[in-house]
């Protein structure tokens, strides 16, 4: 588990220093608005990485195996990538910054693939739920550390020190890719780069009852997703609370309980089965949603807006560790990197245009009514799971 959380913490490094954080060194440099607007499209790589997964699956490097040499690589090249971007000044060249931005989104991405594949491939049922955990925790400590403490760190120190320091971590988070084992003996990679495209396809739809698989993995989350995406405006405009107070909470209780619910869901599966802990934790998000519609009734309570968002980020940790195992047990071994980066990047893609009208719901049916429906949402997904058993998902056991 210490391995899988370097894994994790190096995965989610390089995602804020794409993002939110690069905005905020690109304003204090004076960018115009509409150009750091633009840097948005440098994450697309996340969104497209299913495109040449099928490349990591199908060929070795010449060290450290499948898994752990693409790690090594992709690892090095966010580290001297990052330093790179230390090294470079967005008021006299923001194209290349842009460009630095966009091959680190690149080689983050790819790193997921294989950090994904390697950690469904090294455990089995009972701790690939607890390893899934582990992930997401260090995961968001990271963004983290790359987003507020990289913050704090700009105020101090300065842009190209703090970037440099995120290169050095990004380095150290590396050591996880050498403690790992090799899963190469349990897995045959594909034969040719047509079969490591064509046969995660096929075979993914080929699946029992693939339709109604698709439909539980687009509803499960979407009560919690809906109510997350207009959580900002309701907190602010709804509740009238200040930014220092939605800080402060989120960063301190929401953190915390976030990897708390994680580790207590990783721990909770190895006790129950997929089944049932996806139906008790999907429960605990529905019910979440519900202490945000019990926040739009009583008012602008801190003491209350603490305890829905301690609520919100333990059932939210807790269900996606139950998830993510759910979504990699559908992925067959020989294509793991492939099949979980198409599910996960056809479902962000979804999603997207799922909650795309939130807003619109949230100004007809006011906030209470808003949450409240985010509530029901919820139902469909767990009444698809009265189909489970027909769906051919494969609990393995240690």
């Amino acid at each position: 588990m210490v391995t899988v959380a370097l894994m994790g913490f190096a995965s989610g490094l390089p995602l804020f220093l794409t993002g939110f954080t690069l905005k905020a060194w690109l304003t204090d440099a004076g960018l115009d608005l509409k150009a750091i607007g633009l840097f948005g499209l440098i994450v697309q790589p996340y969104a497209l990485k299913f495109l040449w997964a099928p490349v990591l699956d199908r060929f070795l490097p010449p060290f450290l195996g499948r898994r752990r040499g693409w790690m090594v690589i992709t690892q090095a090249a966010l580290a001297l990538l990052l330093a790179a971007m230390a090294a470079s000044d967005p008021r006299a060249g923001a194209g290349r910054i842009a460009l630095l931005g966009f091959l680190v989104a690149f080689a983050s991405a790819s790193q997921d693939i294989v950090v994904d594949a390697w950690r469904r491939e090294a455990f089995a049922g009972p701790d690939l739920g607890l390893a899934n955990a582990v992930h997401i925790g260090a995961y968001r400590v990271a963004m983290l550390v790359s987003g507020a403490g990289a913050l704090i760190l700009a105020e101090k120190t300065g842009w190209r020190a703090t970037y440099l320091a995120m290169a050095g971590l990004m380095a150290a988070g590396s050591l996880g890719s050498f403690l790992a084992w090799s899963t190469d003996g349990s897995v045959q990679p594909p034969r040719t780069l047509r079969e490591a495209v064509v046969e995660p396809l096929r075979q993914l739809l080929g699946r029992p009852a693939i339709g109604e698989v698709l439909a539980f993995c687009l509803l499960y989350k979407i009560g919690d997703q809906l109510a997350d995406a207009m959580t900002a405006p309701f907190l602010l405009r709804g509740m009238g609370f200040t930014k220092l107070q939605i800080g402060a909470t989120t960063k301190t209780v929401g953190m915390v309980c976030i990897i708390l619910g994680g580790i207590l869901g990783g721990l909770l599966m190895k006790k129950l089965s997929l089944k049932r802990a996806l139906l008790v934790f999907g429960l605990l998000q529905a019910g979440s949603v519900l202490a945000f519609w019990a926040l739009s009734r009583l008012g602008p309570r801190l003491a209350v807006l603490t305890g829905a968002l301690a609520l919100e980020n333990l059932s939210f940790g807790m269900g996606t560790a139950a998830f993510a195992t759910f979504i990699m047990l559908l992925c067959d071994r020989r294509f793991t990197a492939t099949q979980y980066a198409l599910l996960s990047s056809l479902l962000a893609f979804a999603r997207g245009y799922l909650t795309a009208p939130a807003g619109w719901f949230a100004d007809k049916f006011g906030w209470s009514g808003y949450f409240l429906a985010c509530a029901l949402a919820a139902i469909p997904g767990l009444l698809l799971l009265s189909r489970f058993d027909r769906w051919g998902v494969e609990e393995e056991r240690a």
